[in-house]
């Protein structure tokens, strides 16, 4: 275990790294040119655009529908349902494919191949159709080419998809089973209708959706997020026409109360089987909320498959496709398919290295060795509680760190949790963030993050201190704050915090550490070169923090230990 000369550090200090200067450039070249091939329509697919599909209330609802040229037999489908614009496709310029602008918002740092009918975080219908299925792309109510005004993560949209899923299933070429696929907003748009249980819907595949708005994305620990939930909401606004305005509605209700529970999906409810992508290279949008639907579903037949790659570069690649099409194969075509396992865990070492893939059963795993590491004198953590012991840092402008080192390989796959006893001083509404890192030869491993950055830490988590009251009915090692009530924070007085970080599958090699951040404000800097742009967390605005420890009162960093000599083959 090596000891820290100082408990703290600037804030600022966790980016000022060897490897910046290399990141940035890097990010420039696939900003001036993502790493996105594109290719043509052949004439073996037909396309048939806008096809009216008429709602009981009237409102007609448009979709694009792809098929085989000659296809034999009764087609299985695939659908997927956005307010993005159907008809918001890759266009070929002067020679050059123009792809949607937020591929450069969002750095690409693997590339992918789509076709020119691939619409935003949608299935290639091209692919698709090529593998037998036919695809309908669904403009939402209000979203392009459909009528009405649209109303997100309503019950409204899911029996809107639902009805279309009935029209689909009673067309002459389908063959009556109808499944559901994209990324994000195309997940998220899944678990509603699938509640429902529409009788021709026969399989789900959110690929990275998350499943609470307040605790996931839009105030994740209570913290309000006004970064990328910004330019989402903006982008929404301008592609669709909606009943209401999501950034307004929003700051009307800071605690997670009915109008948040409106949003929420009963994923008991979902009995459909089921194909997750649970990422850990999205914490700040997608990785909790994909799990959570993996855990709580009832559906008899669940995978996740998990990666910390590139979201897209994943999504379109080939072995995420053959994930996909043996799920789609055996529920829509009943064809006898190569039988998922019940999770695809992916482990990794860096960024840009995966040590192991392997099937597992279950998340946390069954066999987890749940280890706690004392935070104690000196910036060390270790297994043993230390003596009392304190540390006090500035909101705005320090964090607090802690370092283990391993002595021998270990694997940490599963979430972290972190048990503090906090006081504050000075402090307007304060809240902590919280990072873990991979440490080896004196320099942080960098992992695949959020929006596609890549310098992320290993895990992470967030508290605004007024909402840290914990729902009674957490799992275990697994807590969750119900954020429907502010509790006093007075000066000089100690709160008992508990801080749930992100799941993470990282082998830490002997002699490599694992180093905790506690902070007052979002630990990664914005810069859009070298940050984790467009991620912005409301800071605290000022005063101090003063963690404690003791035999008796202890703070630690809960970790999930997966014996080496134990793992699935």
């Amino acid at each position: 275990m090596r000891q820290q000369p100082s408990m703290t550090t600037p804030i600022d200090r966790p980016w000022k790294r060897p490897g910046r200067a290399a990141y940035a450039r890097a990010r420039f070249v696939a900003f001036r040119k993502p790493p996105i091939t594109v290719y043509p329509m052949p004439d073996d697919v037909v396309k048939d655009e806008d096809v009216a599909v008429r709602m009981r209330d009237g409102v007609t609802l448009r979709l694009n529908l792809y098929r085989p040229a000659k296809a034999e037999g009764l087609l299985p489908v695939l659908l997927c349902a956005h307010p993005y614009r159907k008809d918001a496709l890759p266009k070929l310029k002067r020679g050059h494919w123009s792809v949607n602008p937020q591929f450069r918002i969002m750095n690409q740092s693997e590339p992918l191949r789509i076709s020119d009918q691939t619409s935003w975080e949608a299935p290639d219908p091209v692919w698709w159709a090529q593998h037998g299925y036919a695809v309908a792309n669904l403009d939402t109510r209000g979203g392009g080419r459909s009528e009405g005004r649209g109303d997100l993560l309503s019950d409204q949209e899911a029996d809107d998809i639902a009805q279309v899923i009935g029209w689909l299933a009673s067309q002459p070429w389908s063959n009556g089973r109808i499944g559901m696929l994209g990324v994000s907003y195309l997940a998220l748009s899944q678990y509603k209708v699938a509640a429902l249980n529409p009788p021709a819907l026969k399989a789900i595949s959110p690929w990275e959706g998350f499943t609470d708005a307040y605790r996931d994305f839009f105030t994740a620990g209570g913290v309000v997020e006004n970064g990328f939930a910004r330019v989402w909401l903006a982008i929404t606004k301008r592609a669709a026409r909606l009943v209401s305005d999501m950034s307004v509605d929003r700051r009307q209700h800071p605690l997670r109360d009915a109008w948040w529970q409106e949003l929420t999906p009963d994923l008991a409810k979902i009995t459909v089987p089921i194909l997750v992508c649970a990422s850990f290279s999205d914490a700040n949008l997608h990785s909790v909320g994909s799990m959570r639907a993996f855990q709580r579903v009832s559906s008899p037949e669940r995978h996740v498959y998990t990666h910390r790659g590139p979201k897209w570069a994943t999504f379109y690649g080939a072995e995420a496709l053959r994930h996909q099409v043996d799920f789609f194969d055996k529920h829509l075509r009943q064809l006898d398919a190569t039988t998922l396992p019940s999770m695809r865990l992916e482990v990794r070492d860096r960024r840009d290295h995966v040590v192991e893939v392997r099937d597992e059963s279950q998340w946390p795993l069954a066999r987890t060795q749940w280890t706690r590491l004392f935070l104690g004198v000196d910036g060390a953590m270790g297994v043993a509680p230390d003596a009392a012991g304190e540390i006090s840092f500035d909101l705005k402008r320090e964090a607090s760190a802690f370092e283990y080192r391993f002595d021998t390989d270990t694997e940490l796959s599963g979430p972290m949790n972190l048990r503090l006893t906090v006081t504050t001083h000075g402090a307007t509404d304060p809240r902590l963030f919280v990072g873990v890192e991979k440490w080896a030869d004196g320099a942080p491993v960098p992992f695949e993050g959020s929006y596609g950055f890549g310098r992320d830490h290993v895990a992470q988590g967030r508290l605004r201190l007024a909402l840290r009251q914990l729902d009674p009915t957490s799992a275990p090692h697994r807590p969750e704050h119900r954020f429907d009530a502010e509790l006093p924070v007075r000066d000089g007085e100690p709160m008992d915090v508990q801080i749930p970080l992100s799941s993470s599958a990282t082998l830490f090699r002997a002699g490599e550490s694992i180093r905790l951040l506690i902070g007052g404000r979002y630990l990664q800097p914005r810069n859009p070169l070298f940050g984790h742009f467009p991620t912005h967390y409301e800071p605290s605005k000022s005063g101090r923090a003063t963690l404690t420890w003791s035999h008796e009162d202890p703070a630690f960093l809960e970790i999930p230990i997966v014996p080496l000599d134990a793992r699935q083959a």
